[in-house]
């Protein structure tokens, strides 16, 4: 094994999720219609080798219940202030020994970590 590829976030309205993901410096990868009126909607981080997709076709996935993955930043300030420019809440970064922490929320609740200095 290599890498973890692929994570699927639970959301209501993929459309909107999409939005919000495109806003957090996602880009799509595959957008495709899939089963049950559903798209399947890839996206992944310029930089970053894991991707997620935006499901809403397994009953047992709580849209909002994703917590505590961590977004890399180089610039954990100017991220905050591109992210608030483009009208993403961004929580007031803490920190911790290990760098400073700030939360994002998408439209469902799934609640990411931005890491940086």
């Amino acid at each position: 094994m290599r890498s973890i590829e692929l994570i699927s976030i639970p959301v209501t309205d993929q459309q909107v999720a999409k939005e919000f993901y495109l806003k957090l410096g996602f880009k799509i990868i595959v957008e495709a219609p899939y089963q049950g009126g559903a798209n399947w909607i890839q996206m992944g981080l310029p930089e970053g080798n894991t991707n997620i997709t935006l499901v809403n076709w397994f009953p047992e996935f709580t849209p909002g219940s994703i917590q505590g993955f961590v977004i890399k930043c180089e610039d954990i300030e100017a991220s905050i202030a591109a992210l608030s420019a483009e009208g993403v809440e961004v929580a007031t970064p803490s920190k911790t020994p290990w760098g400073r922490f700030a939360t994002v929320k998408d439209p469902d609740g799934n609640a990411w970590s931005l890491h940086g200095e």
